[in-house]
């Protein structure tokens, strides 16, 4: 079974053999099997050489980067094999028609917002008063499908996740400060977890992304841009509040996370080593958690469901099948 690897110890990354090794500064190493690597998480001060690299090219397996504080500052990815001139094609076609880039960019706001919607149905129907900004949230919805443009839907969007947030100091147990989102830099202790975790899902379906035949930097929720794989941001808003979302209710409600495990410095706030390793054990054993697809009839892994995801948009490309984001149905 190939699976993610997440490095925090510094040092020299290297091929040796057929396997790529780390070795700390005390000479102390660990192997990496390259048939059971699934994509690589650098979280320490690393250097490696171009002959490391191309042997994970030659594998086909994306390298993940992220920095002392634990932020994401990109990734290596490798030369695309599987490639298909027809569906590129495609999918410029669906970017530069705004009447076919705007029915996908509604079907991903519409999969988000229902996800949203799900999560804070959950907790009001386990006590928590949220009946408020249920019926908000029910009135944006009813607006996405009424968006003349992109501009429009992401506003409705904005305003869907306004209202979101509010929830939050209902739904969480512990105390927080949290009026509103803020990413650079994060400023407490929930934007930091946001933050951790959205790049963690943002990069776990930019792999998907790369065993499918989908050009990563084509996207049609967010702008296309040369600086970014703006497909990744569109499939991760569908699991954010799946994956994220969650998961955070979840890691403070059991006070996995507490406001000890953060450092902050001057106007930012950022997680202890020893947090992001908690929290990555946390994530990776929810991507491995399977449910009973009711389509397939069999059961299915949250990081499948991503590749899934892109197999569906594939289709919509192609004019298989119209597509349809995934929504929660438990």
């Amino acid at each position: 079974m190939v699976e993610s690897y997440y490095l925090f110890s510094s040092g020299e990354l290297k091929r040796k053999d057929n396997v790529v090794r780390m070795t700390a500064p005390d000479g102390r190493f660990k192997d990496i099997k390259i048939e059971m690597t699934r994509d690589i998480y650098l979280f320490g001060e690393t250097s490696m050489n171009t002959k490391c690299l191309n042997f994970l090219s030659t594998n086909k397996i994306p390298m993940h980067l992220f920095n002392y504080y634990g932020y994401y500052t990109g990734s290596f990815y490798p030369k695309e094999v599987n490639i298909s001139g027809n569906l590129l094609i495609r999918q410029v076609e669906h970017y530069t028609d705004e009447t076919r880039r705007l029915i996908i960019a509604k079907e991903i706001i519409y999969s988000a917002s229902y996800n949203i919607y799900r999560n804070m149905r959950y907790y009001h129907q386990r006590g928590k008063d949220l009946e408020t900004q249920l019926d908000q949230l029910k009135a944006l919805r009813k607006l996405i499908s009424r968006a003349k443009n992109i501009q429009e839907l992401m506003g409705i969007e904005g305003n869907i996740h306004q209202v979101y947030y509010t929830c939050w100091s209902i739904v969480v147990n512990q105390k927080i400060d949290f009026q509103k989102r803020v990413k650079r830099p994060p400023d407490n202790m929930i934007n930091t977890l946001i933050s951790f975790l959205n790049s963690l899902v943002y990069t776990s379906c930019l792999s998907e992304i790369y065993v499918s035949q989908l050009n990563p930097t084509i996207s049609y929720l967010h702008s296309a841009s040369d600086r970014r794989f703006s497909l990744s941001l569109d499939i991760a808003e569908i699991f954010k509040p799946i994956l994220v979302d969650r998961l955070i209710f979840s890691l403070l409600n059991k006070k996995v996370i507490s406001e000890s495990d953060f450092d902050t410095e001057s106007n930012f706030c950022y997680l202890k080593k020893s947090a992001q390793q908690k929290i990555l054990k946390a994530y990776n054993e929810r991507l491995e958690k399977t449910i009973k697809h009711r389509e397939l009839k069999r059961h299915i892994s949250y990081r499948r469901l991503m590749r899934l995801e892109c197999y569906k948009l594939i289709k919509h490309l192609m004019n298989d099948k119209n597509y349809e984001g995934f929504k929660i149905w438990w």
